[in-house]
C-alpha cells in the first residue's frame, strides 16, 4: 500500500498558523555507513575526520560507550577494538549522495523545504496537530524505507523551538521520532527548556555560552526569560532573535538552500596533508589540485571569480616555530578558467613560504564571485572565460572518475580507492573507507540471491 499524498491531509477552507518542521537524520554519517552494510546495524560505529584523525560521528551504540566527538582515534583505538567498535573513514561521496536522496523524499510531504545542512531541513506545515503528526510519521517511514536513514522530526511555531522539539524527539523514545512542541509545552511546561543547556541552543556558540553562563543564563529556559533588549545591547541582534524565537515569535529569515551547493561569497577547498610537506614545489602540487577542485565548483554554479587566495600552515602543536603564509592575486578580469586560476593559486604563495617549515594544511579560496550570465562589461573588458579546457576536464571526470586528467599534478593519479585526488604522498589518507556504492561503478553494492 502506497503512502498517502500529503495534499490529502489539507483541511479545505481552514487557515492555520504555519508550523516549522525540522527533519534531522539520526547520527547521519554513521547511519549512512550501515545502509549498504547491514551488519553494522546496532553496532558501535564511529566515523573519522580527514586523515582518520578524530571522531566526528558516532552511532547510538558508540555514544553509549562514552566515545566523544573530537577524540583522537589513536588515543582510543585499542580500547575501541576491545569493545567491538567499527571505525570508518569519512565517505563524503556516499554521504552527499544519500543526503540528496533523503531530501528528495522529504520534499514530497511538506512545502517550502529549506535544506539547512547535509542531514537536516526545515519545512512548513499548514495543518492541525493531528494531521501534522500523521504526515511527519509517514515522512519518517518513507525515508527509512526508501533510503535506509532514520530521521527525527520536531514541529514548533519557530525554527529554534523546532530544534528543541527535534532534540526532544531524539532523546525520548516514547515520542516515536516525532515531537510537536505544542504538546511538549502542555505536558511538560518549562521542564523541556530547562533540560536544554544554553550551549545547545541553536545559534549559541561556545564563546557566547561562557558569557551567558557568567550571567547566570544556564539553560534554554533562562535564555527565553532574558530581556531581549538587554541581550541585543550586550551581544547582538542575532541572539536577540533567538530569545524571541524561544518565546514563540518567528524571527529568523530563510537561509540559502544548502542543497543547491551555490556559494555566494567564496568557494573554499582546503585539506590536511597525510604527512608534513616541505618546500614550495611540493606545496604547489597540492595548491594546483585544490585550485582545480574549487574551479570545478565555480563552473558548476555558473560563476566567475575575481580574486584567488591561497594559504598554508604548520602544526601549532609540534616542536619548532609555527609557520603560516597566505597571499592573494587579483585577476585582470573575472574568470572561470582552470588554468588561470591554478596559476594564480601558485603565484599567491610564491616566495612567501619558509623552505624549512613542515606544513600540514593548505587551501585555495575563490573570492569576488559573480554570476557569469549577468556579467556584462564594456567592450574590451570581457571576462576571462574558459575557452574549452574546463568542459574537457569535467567530461573526463564524469566518464572516468576524478582527476584521471588534470592540470599539472592534478593529472598524476595514484592507485586504489584511497588515492582519490592524486598519487601524492601528501594526499589525504582514508584507510578505512567504505565503498562509494552510489557514485562509483566499480564500488557498487552486489546483491546475492539465496
Amino acid at each position: 500500500m502506497g503512502i498517502e499524498s500529503p495534499t490529502a491531509y489539507r483541511i479545505p477552507g481552514t487557515r492555520l498558523t504555519p508550523q516549522y518542521v525540522l527533519a534531522d537524520a539520526n547520527s547521519f554519517f554513521a547511519s549512512c555507513e550501515s545502509v549498504f552494510d547491514p551488519s553494522l546495524a546496532g553496532r558501535p560505529v564511529v566515523v573519522l575526520s580527514n586523515n582518520d584523525g578524530c571522531v566526528v560521528a558516532r552511532s547510538p551504540a558508540a555514544k553509549r560507550l562514552g566515545i566523544v566527538n573530537g577524540t583522537p582515534w589513536f588515543k582510543i583505538r585499542e580500547r575501541a577494538d576491545a569493545d567491538g567498535v567499527v571505525a570508518r573513514s569519512s565517505n563524503y561521496e556516499l554521504y552527499a549522495s544519500l543526503s540528496h536522496r533523503m531530501m528528495h523524499v522529504m520534499a514530497r510531504f511538506l512545502p517550502e523545504q529549506e535544506v539547512y545542512s547535509i542531514d537536516e531541513c526545515f519545512m512548513l506545515s499548514l495543518w492541525d496537530d493531528q494531521r501534522t503528526q500523521a504526515i511527519c510519521t509517514d515522512l519518517r517511514t518513507a525515508v527509512l524505507r526508501s533510503v535506509g536513514i532514520p530521521v527525527s522530526v520536531g514541529v514548533a511555531p519557530t525554527k529554534t523551538l523546532a530544534k528543541v522539539a527535534n532534540h526532544w524527539a531524539k532523546n525520548h523514545p516514547s515520542s516515536d521520532g516525532v515531537t510537536l512542541w505544542s504538546r511538549v509545552a502542555t505536558e511538560d511546561g518549562d521542564r523541556a527548556l530547562a533540560s536544554v543547556p544554553v550551549g545547545e541552543v541553536w545559534g549559541v556558540g561556545r564563546r557566547l555560552t561562557r558569557k551567558l553562563e557568567s550571567m547566570g543564563i544556564l539553560t534554554a529556559l533562562d535564555l527565553r526569560q532574558a530581556d531581549p533588549v538587554m541581550i541585543r545591547r550586550r551581544f547582538s541582534v542575532l541572539l536577540e532573535r533567538t530569545v524571541l524565537e524561544l518565546n514563540g515569535r518567528p524571527s529568523i529569515e530563510p537561509e540559502e538552500d544548502a542543497n543547491d551547493g551555490v556559494r555566494r561569497q567564496q568557494i573554499l577547498c582546503s585539506r590536511m596533508f597525510s604527512q608534513p610537506v616541505t618546500g614550495f614545489e611540493t606545496l604547489s602540487q597540492a595548491l594546483g589540485v585544490y585550485a582545480q577542485k574549487a574551479c570545478s565548483h565555480l563552473r558548476r554554479q555558473g560563476s566567475l571569480c575575481s580574486r584567488v587566495r591561497a594559504f598554508c600552515s604548520s602544526s601549532p602543536y609540534t616542536r619548532g616555530q609555527y609557520s603560516s603564509a597566505s597571499g592573494s592575486i587579483d585577476l585582470e578580469d573575472p574568470s572561470d578558467d582552470p588554468l588561470t586560476i591554478t596559476k594564480a593559486a601558485r603565484k599567491a604563495l610564491a616566495g612567501g613560504i619558509d623552505p624549512h617549515a613542515e606544513y600540514i594544511r593548505a587551501g585555495v579560496v575563490l573570492e569576488g564571485l559573480q554570476n557569469a550570465g549577468g556579467y556584462q562589461p564594456l567592450a574590451g573588458f570581457e571576462a576571462g572565460r574558459d575557452q574549452g579546457l574546463g568542459p574537457v576536464l569535467e567530461e573526463a571526470a564524469r566518464r572516468f572518475g576524478p582527476f584521471r586528467v588534470g592540470i599539472g599534478y592534478g593529472g598524476v593519479r595514484g592507485q586504489g580507492q584511497q588515492d582519490d585526488d592524486t598519487g601524492g604522498e601528501w594526499a589525504m589518507n582514508r584507510r578505512m573507507l567504505s565503498p562509494r556504492c552510489t557514485t562509483r561503478w566499480d564500488e557498487m553494492a552486489t546483491v546475492h540471491a539465496i
